[in-house]
């Protein structure tokens, strides 16, 4: 992405970093002390996705939140590496070349199910007891959207002119906007603003692009079967980007697996009621089972 943190007025700025761990040179965010928890955006998004909430729990963890390859201020190393299993081996490399210990991952939509991929292959003796999906993208594509749709984005992410023509579209506030809305959220202007510039970034498009043409969730039904640890996964209500019975039956299928239903929000639910999700994750992070 072009420009700073600190340049755009992005939140939570000050708490800015970028490590260059192989392949990628990574922006992360982190605030507070106590246990690590992990925080994981969805496809097109950013730390900033995260910032109210992420302001709320830092009083009682060390969060951290990762741009993913491609996405915000994370420059793209390679571009053959936004593949579920990839991109979950090189944020282990990140965690382990930092020191991180997450009690906890939390991921939105796609970020859900790289939370879960991160779970099911622990590195070097490090292992994650807890994930937390909030609007989790678990099923991929329905039909032949599931074969068609990272066709398309390949073919889009091949050709030189696309993030360009794709960034000079996101410069239209108001198609920005209706985009939004169509995920069943209704944001304030700023988290407006900040998506208005995301998407018109030629950076983050691409990353964008080449994470929808690798992308993949053949992987998460035998995880959800096998994995032992605890699976919290929240939905609202009113998303209409992935039904709230992607996540009712995922964590029907779990071993371990906790279904709550968010009332009145949409896919952005982290962002569009942050007081509620930053309560609930609270709750559920210190392991308090009485909701």
């Amino acid at each position: 992405m072009r420009g700073s943190p600190t340049d755009l007025h992005w939140p939570h700025a000050d708490s800015s970093h970028f490590f260059d761990v192989r392949p990628h040179r990574w922006h992360v965010q982190l605030l507070g002390a106590g246990p690590d928890i992990l925080f994981l955006h969805g496809t097109g998004a950013s730390t900033h996705a995260w910032a109210d909430v992420l302001t709320r729990l830092s009083r009682d963890f060390r969060v951290i939140a990762v741009d993913l390859p491609g996405h915000g201020f994370t420059r793209l190393g390679s571009r053959h590496r936004s593949r579920p299993n990839t991109m979950a081996a090189d944020l282990w490399a990140l965690a382990m070349a930092q020191g991180w210990s997450p009690s906890a991952i939390v991921g939105h939509s796609a970020g859900a199910a790289l939370a879960l991929t991160m779970a099911g292959i622990p590195r070097s003796g490090q292992s994650v007891p807890h994930v937390v999906g909030i609007n989790g993208a678990l099923d991929g594509f329905d039909g032949a959207a599931g074969w068609l749709f990272p066709i398309a984005a390949r073919a889009m992410a091949t050709l030189p002119g696309v993030p360009s023509a794709l960034a000079q579209l996101g410069r239209d506030r108001s198609r920005v906007e209706k985009l939004l809305k169509q995920t069943g959220s209704t944001l304030k202007p700023d988290a407006i603003t900040r998506y208005a510039n995301l998407f018109s970034d030629r950076d983050h498009l691409e990353g964008t692009l080449q994470m929808m043409s690798q992308w993949s969730t053949s992987h998460l039904p035998h995880l959800l079967k096998s994995w032992t640890g605890r699976l919290d996964l929240l939905a609202g209500d009113r998303d209409r980007t992935v039904p709230p019975d992607v996540s009712r039956r995922a964590a029907q299928s779990a071993r371990n697996g906790h279904f709550v239903q968010l009332e009145n929000l949409g896919h952005l639910a982290a962002e569009e009621d942050p007081d509620q999700v930053a309560s609930l994750l609270h709750d559920i992070l210190r392991g308090d089972t009485r909701r």
